[in-house]
């Protein structure tokens, strides 16, 4: 199967474009203690529906090595149940990557996803206020391939991020026949 990769960027904080209000209310809470468990079930759970297959073979130790890196969890909830999340990780040349970002299957269609989307991109322009030993940032970046949901390219473009690279068939978009979502069997689900 062709697999489409779009690699986007922000190089301002003033290309982040507000989002509307989200339909439900959402908190969106740092994970501030490092927990492969935490980590790997929001991958599964959002990721299940779209083929997010690379990292289900890792470890604990391989998801430890992975927070260590200075990787920040944000987490959206609603009424106590977690609608969707960001990984953000530092990088050299004072640049941020958004590595993962998604909500929930029953969270999509809420207006969560700008929401949440333009939150933890202003995560991503002052995380050295949260680490007074980093630079600040000077460009946001993330990766979307055809594989995602259909709204996830056009939610990128509308909070300010801008096509920089397009590559066909990147090494790992492939399904490498691990099944995917949040336990064995799931699979994806038809979206309606």
């Amino acid at each position: 199967m062709d697999v489409t990769t779009w690699y986007l960027e922000q190089t301002s904080p003033a290309d982040l474009i507000p989002a509307k209000p989200p339909a439900i209310e959402l908190d969106i809470v740092r994970a501030e203690i490092p927990s492969p468990e935490l980590n790997r079930f929001l991958y599964t759970a959002v990721g299940g529906d779209w083929q997010w297959t690379e990292r289900l073979p890792w470890t604990w130790r391989q998801w430890s090595e992975w927070l260590g890196r200075g990787v920040e969890t944000w987490v959206a909830y609603h009424r106590g149940t977690p609608a969707g999340y960001a990984e953000l990780v530092p990088q050299d040349g004072a640049a941020v990557e958004v590595a993962s970002f998604g909500l929930v299957h029953w969270a999509i269609g809420k207006g969560a996803g700008g929401h949440l989307l333009e939150f933890c991109t202003a995560r991503a322009w002052d995380l050295a206020e949260r680490h007074p030993d980093r630079e600040p940032t000077r460009r946001v970046w993330l990766h979307t391939c055809s594989l995602d949901g259909p709204a996830a390219l056009p939610a990128y473009k509308a909070r300010g991020f801008r096509i920089y690279d397009t590559r066909l068939n990147v090494p790992g978009d492939e399904d490498e026949g691990v099944t995917p979502g949040p336990w064995p069997g799931a699979g994806p689900r038809v979206l309606r």
